[in-house]
Protein backbone atom coordinates (compact mmCIF):
# COMPACT_ATOMS: atom_id res chain seq x y z
CA UNK A 1 0.00 0.00 0.00
CA UNK A 2 1.30 3.36 -0.94
CA UNK A 3 1.78 6.06 1.57
CA UNK A 4 -0.69 8.64 1.76
CA UNK A 5 1.62 11.63 1.53
CA UNK A 6 2.78 9.90 -1.84
CA UNK A 7 -0.56 9.31 -2.99
CA UNK A 8 -1.37 13.29 -2.29
CA UNK A 9 1.91 14.20 -4.07
CA UNK A 10 1.15 12.70 -6.75
CA UNK A 11 -2.89 13.91 -6.70
CA UNK A 12 -1.20 17.43 -6.62
CA UNK A 13 0.30 17.12 -9.93
CA UNK A 14 -2.94 15.22 -11.81
CA UNK A 15 -4.16 18.93 -10.42
CA UNK A 16 -1.43 21.25 -11.63
CA UNK A 17 -1.68 19.11 -15.17
CA UNK A 18 -5.55 19.66 -15.27
CA UNK A 19 -5.42 23.11 -14.02
CA UNK A 20 -2.49 23.94 -17.42
CA UNK A 21 -5.13 21.90 -19.45
CA UNK A 22 -7.74 24.23 -18.36
CA UNK A 23 -6.35 27.14 -19.19
CA UNK A 24 -5.40 25.61 -22.17
CA UNK A 25 -8.96 24.71 -23.44
CA UNK A 26 -10.28 28.69 -21.98
CA UNK A 27 -7.59 29.91 -24.53
CA UNK A 28 -9.31 27.71 -27.11
CA UNK A 29 -12.92 28.87 -25.90
CA UNK A 30 -11.72 32.41 -26.76
CA UNK A 31 -10.85 31.31 -30.54
CA UNK A 32 -14.41 30.16 -30.84
CA UNK A 33 -15.63 33.39 -29.47
CA UNK A 34 -13.71 35.75 -31.87
CA UNK A 35 -14.92 33.33 -34.76
CA UNK A 36 -18.30 33.10 -33.54
CA UNK A 37 -18.85 37.05 -32.78
CA UNK A 38 -17.16 37.30 -37.20
CA UNK A 39 -19.97 35.34 -38.36
CA UNK A 40 -23.10 35.99 -35.97
CA UNK A 41 -23.32 32.53 -34.50
CA UNK A 42 -24.93 32.37 -30.90
CA UNK A 43 -22.53 31.10 -28.25
CA UNK A 44 -25.11 27.91 -26.90
CA UNK A 45 -25.51 25.08 -29.54
CA UNK A 46 -27.14 22.37 -27.34
CA UNK A 47 -27.09 19.94 -30.23
CA UNK A 48 -23.19 19.99 -30.39
CA UNK A 49 -22.97 20.27 -26.02
CA UNK A 50 -25.45 16.80 -26.43
CA UNK A 51 -22.90 15.56 -28.53
CA UNK A 52 -20.11 16.01 -26.34
CA UNK A 53 -21.48 15.23 -23.61
CA UNK A 54 -22.07 11.97 -25.17
CA UNK A 55 -18.36 11.37 -27.09
CA UNK A 56 -16.42 12.29 -23.87
CA UNK A 57 -18.85 9.73 -21.34
CA UNK A 58 -17.45 7.05 -23.57
CA UNK A 59 -14.67 7.55 -23.38
CA UNK A 60 -14.28 6.71 -19.62
CA UNK A 61 -12.71 3.70 -18.93
CA UNK A 62 -14.58 2.41 -15.83
CA UNK A 63 -18.18 2.61 -16.47
CA UNK A 64 -19.28 3.92 -13.52
CA UNK A 65 -16.99 7.18 -14.19
CA UNK A 66 -18.90 7.97 -17.09
CA UNK A 67 -21.85 10.04 -15.32
CA UNK A 68 -19.25 12.16 -13.47
CA UNK A 69 -17.51 12.71 -16.40
CA UNK A 70 -20.40 14.38 -17.85
CA UNK A 71 -21.23 16.42 -15.02
CA UNK A 72 -17.31 17.93 -15.13
CA UNK A 73 -17.32 18.34 -18.80
CA UNK A 74 -21.26 19.97 -18.38
CA UNK A 75 -20.04 22.38 -15.60
CA UNK A 76 -16.30 23.22 -18.00
CA UNK A 77 -18.79 23.63 -21.03
CA UNK A 78 -20.89 26.09 -19.20
CA UNK A 79 -17.99 28.29 -17.93
CA UNK A 80 -16.78 28.18 -21.66
CA UNK A 81 -20.30 29.66 -22.43
CA UNK A 82 -19.91 31.97 -19.61
CA UNK A 83 -16.22 32.83 -21.00
CA UNK A 84 -17.37 33.61 -24.62
CA UNK A 85 -20.37 36.09 -23.54
CA UNK A 86 -18.15 37.48 -21.50
CA UNK A 87 -16.31 38.54 -24.48
CA UNK A 88 -19.36 39.51 -26.65
CA UNK A 89 -20.38 42.30 -23.98
CA UNK A 90 -16.43 43.41 -23.60
CA UNK A 91 -17.01 43.35 -27.99
CA UNK A 92 -20.34 46.21 -27.41
CA UNK A 93 -22.92 43.50 -28.45
CA UNK A 94 -24.38 43.38 -25.09
CA UNK A 95 -27.65 43.67 -24.83
CA UNK A 96 -30.24 46.65 -22.94
CA UNK A 97 -33.23 44.20 -22.86
CA UNK A 98 -34.97 46.97 -25.39
CA UNK A 99 -35.43 49.36 -21.93
CA UNK A 100 -35.53 53.10 -22.46
CA UNK A 101 -33.54 54.58 -19.26
CA UNK A 102 -34.45 58.32 -18.24
CA UNK A 103 -33.28 60.80 -15.54
CA UNK A 104 -36.79 61.07 -14.00
CA UNK A 105 -39.78 59.15 -14.37
CA UNK A 106 -42.86 61.00 -16.68
CA UNK A 107 -44.95 62.10 -14.42
CA UNK A 108 -46.03 65.62 -15.17
CA UNK A 109 -49.32 64.80 -16.97
CA UNK A 110 -50.71 60.96 -15.72
CA UNK A 111 -53.24 58.85 -14.01
CA UNK A 112 -53.07 56.20 -11.82
CA UNK A 113 -54.81 53.42 -10.70
CA UNK A 114 -54.95 51.04 -7.46
CA UNK A 115 -57.07 48.29 -6.28
CA UNK A 116 -59.76 48.79 -3.48
CA UNK A 117 -61.80 51.37 -2.40
CA UNK A 118 -60.31 54.67 -0.01
CA UNK A 119 -58.53 54.02 2.27
CA UNK A 120 -56.94 51.17 1.04
CA UNK A 121 -53.13 50.70 1.58
CA UNK A 122 -53.03 50.39 -2.22
CA UNK A 123 -53.89 54.26 -1.92
CA UNK A 124 -51.80 54.65 0.90
CA UNK A 125 -48.74 53.38 -1.37
CA UNK A 126 -49.49 55.77 -3.85
CA UNK A 127 -50.22 59.25 -2.28
CA UNK A 128 -46.77 57.98 -0.62
CA UNK A 129 -44.95 58.10 -3.93
CA UNK A 130 -47.24 60.25 -6.22
CA UNK A 131 -48.34 62.96 -3.99
CA UNK A 132 -51.82 63.86 -2.45
CA UNK A 133 -52.89 65.24 -5.34
CA UNK A 134 -52.22 62.67 -7.90
CA UNK A 135 -54.81 62.33 -10.28
CA UNK A 136 -56.20 58.71 -9.35
CA UNK A 137 -59.04 55.95 -10.00
CA UNK A 138 -59.95 52.67 -8.35
CA UNK A 139 -60.93 49.31 -9.61
CA UNK A 140 -61.96 46.30 -7.96
CA UNK A 141 -59.72 43.86 -8.63
CA UNK A 142 -55.53 44.11 -9.54
CA UNK A 143 -56.59 42.19 -12.97
CA UNK A 144 -58.94 45.35 -13.19
CA UNK A 145 -55.82 47.22 -12.82
CA UNK A 146 -53.63 45.86 -15.68
CA UNK A 147 -56.55 46.20 -17.64
CA UNK A 148 -56.37 50.00 -17.18
CA UNK A 149 -52.94 50.12 -17.68
CA UNK A 150 -53.29 48.20 -21.06
CA UNK A 151 -56.19 49.77 -22.36
CA UNK A 152 -54.48 53.11 -21.77
CA UNK A 153 -56.92 54.17 -19.16
CA UNK A 154 -54.11 54.83 -16.66
CA UNK A 155 -50.40 55.56 -16.78
CA UNK A 156 -49.55 53.53 -14.02
CA UNK A 157 -50.82 51.03 -11.62
CA UNK A 158 -49.91 50.28 -7.95
CA UNK A 159 -50.13 46.65 -6.73
CA UNK A 160 -49.28 44.50 -3.78
CA UNK A 161 -46.33 42.55 -4.46
CA UNK A 162 -45.12 41.36 -0.79
CA UNK A 163 -45.93 41.55 2.77
CA UNK A 164 -43.10 41.18 5.33
CA UNK A 165 -45.17 38.16 7.35
CA UNK A 166 -47.62 36.67 4.94
CA UNK A 167 -45.12 36.60 1.65
CA UNK A 168 -45.36 37.10 -2.13
CA UNK A 169 -49.07 38.41 -3.77
CA UNK A 170 -48.56 35.26 -6.22
CA UNK A 171 -51.52 36.72 -8.33
CA UNK A 172 -49.07 40.11 -9.20
CA UNK A 173 -46.60 37.95 -10.37
CA UNK A 174 -48.28 35.72 -12.64
CA UNK A 175 -50.38 39.64 -14.36
CA UNK A 176 -46.52 41.09 -14.71
CA UNK A 177 -46.16 38.24 -17.05
CA UNK A 178 -50.00 37.86 -18.71
CA UNK A 179 -49.93 41.58 -19.07
CA UNK A 180 -46.76 42.31 -20.46
CA UNK A 181 -46.12 45.38 -18.32
CA UNK A 182 -43.09 46.48 -16.22
CA UNK A 183 -42.28 46.99 -12.67
CA UNK A 184 -40.61 50.82 -12.58
CA UNK A 185 -40.60 51.97 -9.27
CA UNK A 186 -41.63 50.13 -5.74
CA UNK A 187 -43.03 51.85 -2.50
CA UNK A 188 -43.48 49.96 0.84
CA UNK A 189 -46.07 50.78 3.39
CA UNK A 190 -46.22 49.84 6.73
CA UNK A 191 -49.37 48.21 7.69
CA UNK A 192 -51.55 48.99 10.92
CA UNK A 193 -54.31 46.88 11.37
CA UNK A 194 -57.07 48.12 13.50
CA UNK A 195 -60.33 46.49 14.78
CA UNK A 196 -63.04 48.88 13.82
CA UNK A 197 -66.81 48.77 14.83
CA UNK A 198 -69.79 51.42 14.11
CA UNK A 199 -69.55 53.56 17.33
CA UNK A 200 -71.05 52.41 20.45
CA UNK A 201 -70.28 48.57 19.98
CA UNK A 202 -68.05 47.00 22.18
CA UNK A 203 -65.59 43.96 21.71
CA UNK A 204 -68.53 42.06 23.67
CA UNK A 205 -70.93 42.82 20.74
CA UNK A 206 -68.91 41.66 18.24
CA UNK A 207 -69.86 37.98 16.74
CA UNK A 208 -68.17 38.52 12.80
CA UNK A 209 -64.59 40.01 11.47
CA UNK A 210 -64.20 41.25 8.00
CA UNK A 211 -60.62 41.43 6.02
CA UNK A 212 -58.54 40.59 3.49
CA UNK A 213 -57.34 37.03 3.87
CA UNK A 214 -53.98 38.32 5.03
CA UNK A 215 -54.96 40.81 6.84
CA UNK A 216 -57.06 37.72 9.16
CA UNK A 217 -53.72 35.67 9.49
CA UNK A 218 -51.04 39.10 10.22
CA UNK A 219 -54.06 39.44 12.95
CA UNK A 220 -54.56 35.88 14.11
CA UNK A 221 -53.09 35.90 17.41
CA UNK A 222 -55.28 38.22 18.72
CA UNK A 223 -58.65 36.71 16.41
CA UNK A 224 -57.44 33.41 18.23
CA UNK A 225 -58.45 35.31 21.79
CA UNK A 226 -61.84 35.30 20.60
CA UNK A 227 -62.53 31.64 18.69
CA UNK A 228 -66.17 32.64 19.10
CA UNK A 229 -66.23 35.20 15.90
CA UNK A 230 -66.10 34.19 12.65
CA UNK A 231 -63.37 35.49 10.46
CA UNK A 232 -64.56 36.63 6.96
CA UNK A 233 -62.49 37.45 3.79
CA UNK A 234 -63.29 40.51 1.37
CA UNK A 235 -61.17 41.52 -1.02
CA UNK A 236 -59.52 44.18 0.64
CA UNK A 237 -59.51 45.47 3.91
CA UNK A 238 -60.37 49.35 2.85
CA UNK A 239 -63.23 47.59 1.77
CA UNK A 240 -64.15 45.74 4.69
CA UNK A 241 -64.48 49.23 6.66
CA UNK A 242 -66.86 50.31 3.71
CA UNK A 243 -68.85 47.18 4.21
CA UNK A 244 -69.16 47.23 8.43
CA UNK A 245 -70.80 50.73 7.65
CA UNK A 246 -73.10 49.82 5.03
CA UNK A 247 -74.40 46.81 7.27
CA UNK A 248 -74.97 49.47 9.77
CA UNK A 249 -74.71 45.94 12.11
CA UNK A 250 -73.33 46.06 15.51
CA UNK A 251 -71.79 42.95 15.86
CA UNK A 252 -69.84 43.25 12.89
CA UNK A 253 -66.22 44.67 12.83
CA UNK A 254 -63.66 45.25 10.24
CA UNK A 255 -59.82 44.54 10.07
CA UNK A 256 -58.47 47.54 8.38
CA UNK A 257 -55.95 50.72 8.56
CA UNK A 258 -56.82 53.51 11.26
CA UNK A 259 -56.98 55.70 8.39
CA UNK A 260 -60.54 54.33 7.51
CA UNK A 261 -61.95 54.81 10.32
CA UNK A 262 -62.09 58.69 9.64
CA UNK A 263 -63.16 58.10 6.21
CA UNK A 264 -66.08 55.38 7.19
CA UNK A 265 -66.85 56.59 10.45
CA UNK A 266 -66.09 54.18 12.68
CA UNK A 267 -64.68 53.81 15.61
CA UNK A 268 -61.18 51.77 16.59
CA UNK A 269 -61.93 49.54 18.90
CA UNK A 270 -58.20 48.00 19.34
CA UNK A 271 -55.05 49.32 17.36
CA UNK A 272 -51.91 47.25 16.35
CA UNK A 273 -53.57 44.08 16.58
CA UNK A 274 -51.48 42.84 13.61
CA UNK A 275 -48.70 40.14 15.30
CA UNK A 276 -45.43 42.38 14.43
CA UNK A 277 -44.40 45.64 15.32
CA UNK A 278 -43.08 45.53 12.03
CA UNK A 279 -45.44 44.19 9.60
CA UNK A 280 -45.26 45.84 6.26
CA UNK A 281 -46.10 45.70 2.42
CA UNK A 282 -44.32 46.07 -0.65
CA UNK A 283 -46.00 47.98 -3.75
CA UNK A 284 -45.02 48.01 -7.30
CA UNK A 285 -45.69 50.83 -9.51
CA UNK A 286 -46.63 49.14 -13.04
CA UNK A 287 -46.44 50.82 -16.45
CA UNK A 288 -46.84 49.31 -19.79
CA UNK A 289 -43.55 51.42 -20.78
CA UNK A 290 -40.59 49.54 -21.24
CA UNK A 291 -39.10 52.32 -18.96
CA UNK A 292 -36.21 52.70 -15.91
CA UNK A 293 -34.25 55.46 -14.20
CA UNK A 294 -30.65 54.98 -14.96
CA UNK A 295 -30.05 55.45 -11.55
CA UNK A 296 -32.41 52.15 -10.97
CA UNK A 297 -30.46 49.40 -9.00
CA UNK A 298 -33.14 46.53 -8.52
CA UNK A 299 -33.74 44.21 -11.31
CA UNK A 300 -36.46 41.92 -11.36
CA UNK A 301 -36.68 39.08 -13.93
CA UNK A 302 -38.78 35.80 -14.26
CA UNK A 303 -37.62 32.57 -16.54
CA UNK A 304 -38.79 29.26 -17.00
CA UNK A 305 -36.26 26.06 -17.07
CA UNK A 306 -36.41 22.84 -18.99
CA UNK A 307 -38.04 20.12 -16.78
CA UNK A 308 -34.40 17.95 -16.39
CA UNK A 309 -32.14 17.78 -13.51
CA UNK A 310 -29.86 20.59 -13.08
CA UNK A 311 -31.80 23.23 -15.76
CA UNK A 312 -32.23 25.41 -12.70
CA UNK A 313 -28.73 25.30 -11.46
CA UNK A 314 -27.02 26.14 -15.05
CA UNK A 315 -29.33 28.97 -15.42
CA UNK A 316 -28.73 30.75 -12.11
CA UNK A 317 -24.70 30.06 -12.57
CA UNK A 318 -24.69 33.20 -14.67
CA UNK A 319 -25.90 35.28 -12.13
CA UNK A 320 -23.11 33.29 -9.75
CA UNK A 321 -20.67 33.90 -12.36
CA UNK A 322 -20.98 37.64 -12.97
CA UNK A 323 -21.00 37.87 -9.11
CA UNK A 324 -24.38 39.19 -8.95
CA UNK A 325 -26.51 39.23 -5.70
CA UNK A 326 -29.82 37.95 -5.84
CA UNK A 327 -31.77 39.36 -3.57
CA UNK A 328 -35.03 36.58 -3.29
CA UNK A 329 -36.61 33.87 -5.62
CA UNK A 330 -40.14 32.61 -5.71
CA UNK A 331 -41.73 30.13 -8.09
CA UNK A 332 -45.29 29.68 -9.43
CA UNK A 333 -46.84 27.06 -11.37
CA UNK A 334 -47.31 27.51 -14.77
CA UNK A 335 -51.28 27.53 -16.15
CA UNK A 336 -51.72 24.09 -18.37
CA UNK A 337 -48.64 22.76 -17.51
CA UNK A 338 -48.66 20.10 -14.33
CA UNK A 339 -45.70 20.59 -12.01
CA UNK A 340 -43.48 23.00 -13.79
CA UNK A 341 -42.61 26.27 -12.65
CA UNK A 342 -41.84 29.79 -13.59
CA UNK A 343 -39.42 31.36 -11.28
CA UNK A 344 -39.20 35.17 -10.38
CA UNK A 345 -35.81 36.73 -9.01
CA UNK A 346 -34.74 39.87 -8.04
CA UNK A 347 -31.26 41.21 -8.27
CA UNK A 348 -29.43 43.98 -7.68
CA UNK A 349 -27.77 46.03 -10.35
CA UNK A 350 -28.03 48.37 -13.09
CA UNK A 351 -29.27 47.08 -17.22
CA UNK A 352 -26.58 49.16 -18.36
CA UNK A 353 -23.71 47.43 -16.15
CA UNK A 354 -21.62 44.98 -18.21
CA UNK A 355 -22.03 42.20 -15.88
CA UNK A 356 -25.75 42.73 -15.79
CA UNK A 357 -25.91 42.28 -18.98
CA UNK A 358 -23.73 39.36 -19.62
CA UNK A 359 -25.13 37.49 -17.22
CA UNK A 360 -28.74 38.06 -18.65
CA UNK A 361 -27.84 37.22 -22.22
CA UNK A 362 -26.41 33.77 -20.46
CA UNK A 363 -29.85 33.41 -18.13
CA UNK A 364 -31.56 34.04 -21.95
CA UNK A 365 -29.79 31.44 -24.25
CA UNK A 366 -29.93 29.13 -21.03
CA UNK A 367 -33.36 29.02 -20.60
CA UNK A 368 -36.75 28.11 -22.12
CA UNK A 369 -38.10 31.83 -21.84
CA UNK A 370 -36.27 35.07 -19.89
CA UNK A 371 -38.79 38.52 -19.23
CA UNK A 372 -36.88 41.49 -17.76
CA UNK A 373 -39.96 43.02 -15.36
CA UNK A 374 -38.25 45.71 -14.77
CA UNK A 375 -35.23 47.82 -13.52
CA UNK A 376 -36.09 50.51 -10.51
Amino acid sequence: MKDLKLIREEIDEIDRQMVALYEERMRRTTEVARYKLSVGMPVLDKVREQEKLKAVKACAEEKENGYDIGELFGQIMTMSRKRQYHLMNAQGQGQSQGFSQVGSLPFSTHKVVYQGVEGAYSQQAMKAYFGEGVDSFHVDTWRDAMEAIQSHKADYAVLPIENSSAGIVGENFDLLVEYGAYIVAEQTIKAEHALLALPGAGLGDIRRVYSHPQALMQSVDFLDAHPEWERISVKNTAGAAKKILEDGKKYQAAIASPVTADIYGLEILRRNINYSDENSTRFIIVSGEKICLDTADRISICFEASHESGALYHVLSHLIFNHMNMVKIESRPIKDKSFEYRFFVDLEGNLKDGAVQNALRGVEDEALYLKVLGNY
